[in-house]
């Protein structure tokens, strides 16, 4: 870990929520395997990545990088997320959401984070006869009236971005796999059109009805898997379409794919998987 200066966000669009209580510390930036990372967020914003429009479809994705709520990986869990699902034809639009404050020092930040680390690895040793471990339960209000101010804004610039409104899905990584099932689960002002939590957790909860088809990823060296599938069944029981792939190995943060790893493979598999089940396709 090494601090960075923030990168010019030009096209980054500030989403008019509150800012964050007891966040006494400025937004900054590090690199961690050289990847930007941004932390102490109280201003949230929304960055579209736009598909050409020679090859735009309508589909559209929220996108929510992960960072255990403290810290968001923007790089490989957000703009490079994006800029893969535009180049597909696929409207993209990175949330940077805000984040519980941390230290003001990046010594004393790293010092919280392999603490928190520490204690979900506890949390999944103590945990492994019943599965994988059982996250905090976090106060994620901030986090959905960011969401939902984007799909807000969305919705509302949907012909000027040419957003299908009827195709807006979500895709999260870990922390962000959280807040897209958050959103799906609590939310009464979003309306999903299908979601993609990757690397989230994989413990079963209560689906609600109308709740959008769901394609979930993770790997099997995964602090988080555990040996657990009630996500998947949560959905099946609830007969909403659900697809799901375990991958040998690929660890945990792996966002697009990391060097020989059969987790590499996800994104093609997801494509496909909007393919087939429609969501490439005009709903007008």
């Amino acid at each position: 870990m090494y601090p960075m200066d923030a990168p010019d966000e030009p096209t980054a669009i500030p989403l008019g929520t509150a800012g964050v209580e007891g966040q006494t510390a400025q937004e900054s930036w590090f690199r961690q395997w050289g990847d930007p990372m941004a932390r102490n967020i109280s201003t949230a914003t929304l960055t579209p990545v736009l598909a050409d429009p020679k090859i735009a479809n309508g589909a559209t994705v929220i996108v929510a990088p992960g960072g255990g709520f403290m810290w968001l990986s923007m790089g490989n869990e957000g703009w490079e997320v994006a800029q893969t699902l535009a180049d597909r034809g696929i409207n993209a639009f990175v949330l940077k959401y805000r984040l519980q404050p941390t230290a003001a020092t990046l010594d004393e930040f790293e010092t919280q984070m392999n603490q928190r680390f520490a204690d979900a690895a506890k949390r999944s040793e103590s945990e492994k006869t019943t599965g994988a471990p059982k996250l905090p339960d976090w106060d994620l209000s901030d986090q959905l009236e960011d969401v939902e101010a984007a799909y807000a804004m969305i919705l509302e610039r949907a012909d000027e971005w040419g957003v299908d409104k009827n195709r807006i899905g979500m895709i999260g990584f870990s922390a962000g796999a959280g807040l897209t099932m958050a959103t799906t689960l609590q939310s009464k002002k979003v309306d999903l059109a299908f979601i993609g939590p990757i690397y989230g957790s994989m413990r079963a909860v209560e689906v609600p009805e109308g709740a959008p088809p769901l394609f979930a990823a993770i790997a099997t060296d995964d602090f988080l898997f555990g040996g657990e599938f009630g996500l998947i069944k949560s959905w099946y029981d609830a007969t909403i379409p659900v697809e799901f792939h375990l991958y040998q190995n690929g660890g945990h943060g792996f966002g697009l794919g990391n060097p020989d790893r059969t987790s590499n493979r996800w994104f093609d598999a997801f494509m496909y998987w909007l393919e087939v089940n429609g969501f490439l396709k005009s709903s007008e």
